[in-house]
Order: C-alpha cells, then structure tokens, then sequence
C-alpha cells in the first residue's frame, strides 16, 4: 500500500499565538506520564496545540494524523509503524506487520504486546508518538482491546499524545488514578480572557475587542479567530472607503456606524 506522506508529517503551519500555559501541562505529562489526551470538539484547537508541542517538546517525534479510512487494523498499523521508522530505522517493522495483517480479535493483547517489546528493544532514547484524530476509528471492534494493553504498558522514554473529538473508548480510569495519564478536555482548551487579548494583538486589534469577542464565544479557539479575522477584514474595507461614501454596516439611534460581526 502507498502510504500518503503527509499524514505521518507535522503540520507545518504555526498557530496564531502560542499558548505557554497548556504548553507548560503537555511538558509536565511528557516526564511524569505514558500518556496524554487532548479532547474536545472540532474548533477547541487541538491540533494546533498538538502541533505545536510536536515541534517544540525537543524530542524526536513520530506523527499520525488517522483518517476515517484507517480503520482497517493494517492500514493503522502501515502508517504507526512506518512513521515510527522515521524516527527509529531500526523498528522491526517485520515482527509487528504480520501480527496487524492477520490478527483475529483475540490476538489484538499479543500484537500490542509485541508493538511495546519492539519500542523496548529499540534505541533508548525518548520519543513521542502523537496520534491525532483518534475518534474517527474509535467505532472499530480492535481499538478498545488494543489500547487497553498497550497503553499501561508504554515504555518510560516513549509518551504518546492522542487528540480526539471524544475520549477513547477504553478503560483509561486506571491510568488516570495511578497519574500516569493526563487529559485536556474542552474548558482547559478555551482561551483565558489574557489569551484572546494576546490573539487579537496578533491582527492588529484592541483588547476592548477581545474581551467582547471572549464574552461572545466562551474562549472557543476556532470562534474567536473567525471574529478576528472578521473583524480585521471589516476594519480594513472601512479603512479604505472614502470618507464621503457611506460604509456598509448598522447604526444605532444617534446615526453612528456601529460594525456588526458575525459569530463563528
């Protein structure tokens, strides 16, 4: 099977703004957890902040991004492995790739098994393994099982990051208790009310607009960059309009132009 290079690359596009705060929690569960879990809707900025830690945690890094069509086991494991081996050539991609072509339901515990000895047996040197957009195969039949026995059993310098829509559907209450996994939901995502004030900087725009624009959205990722860049494209097209053309917009009872924007 080809393999389409660009879903085991990080994504080269920087994020608007860095957010040091959650960059600080994703740095603290890299040395102290097997596993991170970054959860929320569409539009909460998981990937970006994922990318983003990818490109600055100063570890080799191994990225998946999976698509609705990886839920064949073979196909998953084509692309994990193989962007794996990116990062450690010598990976037996041979001892695994068999186990995934052919295993029955019963076989996922020893395939995830030997997927950790080959990770143990490799180089000792740290890695991350970030999987983004899990929940898209979280419907197939060996992913709980998989998970299930691969995880508890991540090799110390190997973290992996997950970002999913929903928490994956397996048994992860053990590892939260034992403190070995950390989860971002929703409400870390959102943008604190300094942050959106740090966004709007970076288009040129006040931090009155910020603050109404946080007001509006609950510090949603995606929604607050739609009003900034809304805004911004407003701010610039009255800009341009001479003075004695009358621009487009509403006005309230005193007659003076008041700039309506849309809500993402």
């Amino acid at each position: 099977m080809q393999l389409i290079l660009e879903k085991i690359t990080i994504p080269s596009q920087l994020p608007r703004i860095a957010r040091p705060r959650l960059l600080a929690i994703l740095e603290s569960s890299l040395e102290s957890c097997a596993c991170t879990v970054i959860s929320g809707r569409a539009g909460s900025g998981k990937s970006a902040l994922a990318s983003d830690f990818a490109r600055t945690c100063e570890r080799p890094v191994a990225w998946y991004k999976v698509d609705a069509s990886d839920g064949e086991l073979r196909v998953f494991f084509d692309y994990l492995v193989t962007s794996i081996r990116r990062q450690r050539p010598g990976f037996n991609e041979a001892a695994i790739m068999p186990l995934a072509g052919a295993a029955k339901f019963d076989d996922i515990p020893l395939l995830a098994e030997t997927f950790v000895y080959e990770l143990l047996r490799g180089e000792a040197k740290p890695l991350l393994i970030a999987i983004e957009d899990l929940h898209l195969v979280c419907d197939t039949e060996w992913l709980v099982p998989f998970l299930g026995r691969f995880l508890p059993l991540v090799p110390r310098e190997v973290h992996v990051l997950i970002t999913s829509r929903t928490l994956p559907p397996a048994p992860l209450w053990r590892m939260r208790s034992k403190q070995t996994l950390e989860v971002l939901d929703e409400a870390a995502l959102a943008f604190t009310r300094e942050e959106a004030v740090g966004l709007f900087e970076t288009y040129g725009l006040s931090g009155e607009h910020a603050r109404l624009a946080f007001d509006r959205t609950n510090g949603r990722a995606a929604a607050l960059a739609n009003y900034a860049i809304t805004l911004s494209k407003s701010q610039i097209e009255i800009a341009k309009a001479p003075a004695n053309i009358s621009r487009p917009g509403r006005h309230n009872k005193t007659g003076t132009h008041r700039l309506v924007v849309p809500i993402g």
